[in-house]
């Protein structure tokens, strides 16, 4: 009671109701617990305290803590069915989502990506850095083909970093490089984070994949800047091979055999996107389609490969739509106790200037990055800055095309600070996949020394989109354009 007093000349109730949420979850994170089941219990729990504490027939509860109103009880909780059904099953944007997801898995199986790494390596692998270089160079083009991470990290890390430990590279700039260049494709289109978000955002998918592009773009280029320039200023890091072969018509042709496949499949997936041919979702299974057909190509298609792609579909899938009606109770019952208002409040009272409650806002979930998966941040973060976004008077340029733009340029924003969730510990994913694939000799200390100047990077490719917001926008106008 003392407790409870003492907290009451600091915060109402219902907010510290509200931050509580938060630190029970985090709590149980921490030790152990599967994210859906620690949403879903604690949504459970203070789903309980409200009705305790706002029950008349308690009135001895209601003599030591009242809340405000919430309309929490367990009778109204029957409509969570009804609105879980309708805003997720019936939702015809996520069908795109295992759609992306098994064409990221296939793609995987086809063999492509072994075929563009070893015509790759003949082509860059005499440069210094050469092999740095690939290993990017194939990550931007497998984040625009799949949008899987952990696909995409893994395979890089089998195939790369034996042969770069084989050529002396530093330890730190190759896992750094790997990683880096694996989680490119929660940002290049078609990236499930997007999906996502467009959903939660309610804002056109197509508007996203397209306004992603150019910021991929760029953190790739920024990549590709920073190896070569790395390699000129620390040789040593990454060694030339002592002996290549002469680089030919023959290696250029190989590389074209490997490269145009994929590129076909980006130009199947996002240019019927881009053309108007295709919705989205349309698209996916196109994507799906494309990807086993370049398996069956190259002769890697069986029922083994069939059953175990759908398998991981499901898996991956389940998993994300688990956390998905998850984190929807929890945000439910955490409106119930006003935490839209309190969170809003907050952020809003920080700042005058729209544009720093914008980097107020992004500072905030480069922190939560730490702690939180992405998918728990988009679910529950993204809808309560939605109203903050709408009502700034933010000049983001929409062409007179872009719905919504400045909700846009904000996602993509969101987007790329999200990024650094994979490469930040505790929870960066794919630190703990490359990891899972590394040869002896290879620590986590190693991986984390390489990630930080990709993520300084990531830091740097935001303040280029905070900047020029065109950025994102642009190219869905030219898109929409009569």
């Amino acid at each position: 009671m003392f407790l409870l007093e003492f907290l009451g000349q600091f915060l109402t109730l219902n907010e510290f109701a509200v931050l509580a949420m938060f630190g029970v979850f985090i709590f149980l994170l921490f030790r152990g617990i599967p994210v859906a089941f620690a949403l879903v219990g604690v949504s459970l729990i203070f789903a309980l305290i409200a009705e305790i504490f706002l029950d008349p027939n308690r009135a001895a509860f209601r003599d030591i803590i009242e809340f405000d109103r919430t309309g929490i009880d367990y009778q109204r909780l029957q409509v969570l069915s009804g609105r879980l059904f309708g805003n997720i099953v019936k939702n015809p944007v996520l069908v795109a989502l295992p759609m992306f997801i098994f064409m990221g898995l296939m793609l995987d199986q086809s063999g492509v990506a072994q075929r563009m790494m070893q015509s790759m390596q003949k082509l860059f692998g005499g440069l210094r850095g050469g092999l740095s270089l690939t290993v990017m160079l194939i990550g931007i083009i497998l984040a625009a083909s799949t949008g899987v991470i952990g696909a995409s990290v893994t395979l890089l890390g089998v195939m790369a970093l034996p042969a770069m430990m084989a050529q002396n590279y530093s330890k730190p700039i190759a896992t750094g490089t790997i990683a880096s260049a694996g989680t490119l494709g929660i940002l290049i289109p078609p990236s499930i984070m997007l999906v996502i978000m467009s959903d939660q955002l309610a804002i056109s998918l197509g508007d996203l994949f397209m306004g992603a592009l150019f910021p991929g773009l760029i953190l790739g280029a920024l990549y590709i800047t920073f190896i070569v320039t790395y390699g000129l200023i620390n040789p040593k890091a990454m060694p030339a091979p002592p002996q290549t072969d002469e680089v030919g018509w023959d290696v250029v042709k190989e590389v074209l055999l490997a490269v145009v496949p994929p590129m076909f499949l980006i130009l199947l997936v996002l240019g019927s996107i881009f053309a108007g041919f295709a919705t989205p979702t349309e698209a996916s299974g196109l994507g799906a389609l494309g990807a086993t057909l370049l398996a069956l190509f190259n002769g890697r298609l069986n029922y083994k490969v069939l059953k175990e792609v759908s398998r991981s579909t499901l898996n991956t899938s389940g998993y994300i739509v688990g956390i998905f009606l998850a984190a929807n109770f929890f945000a439910l019952i955490m409106r119930r106790y006003g935490g839209d208002e309190i969170i809003q409040g907050y952020v809003l009272s920080a700042f005058s200037d729209p544009y720093m409650i914008v980097l107020f806002i992004l500072f905030i979930i480069f922190l939560l990055g730490f702690l939180l998966d992405w998918i728990e941040i988009t679910i529950i973060i993204m809808p309560l800055m939605l109203p903050i976004i709408q009502g700034l008077e933010l000049a983001v340029p929409g062409f007179d095309q872009v719905r919504d733009p400045a909700v846009v340029w904000f996602a993509i924003l969101v987007a790329v600070t999200l990024q650094t969730s994979f490469l930040t510990p505790p929870v960066g994913f794919a630190l703990f996949y490359l990891k899972g694939v590394c040869p002896p000799g290879v620590s986590l200390g190693h991986i984390y020394r390489g990630i930080i100047p990709f993520v300084i990077l990531q830091l740097v490719g935001l303040f280029i989109v905070f900047e020029f917001p065109a950025l994102t926008t642009w190219l869905p106008a030219v898109a929409y354009a009569d």
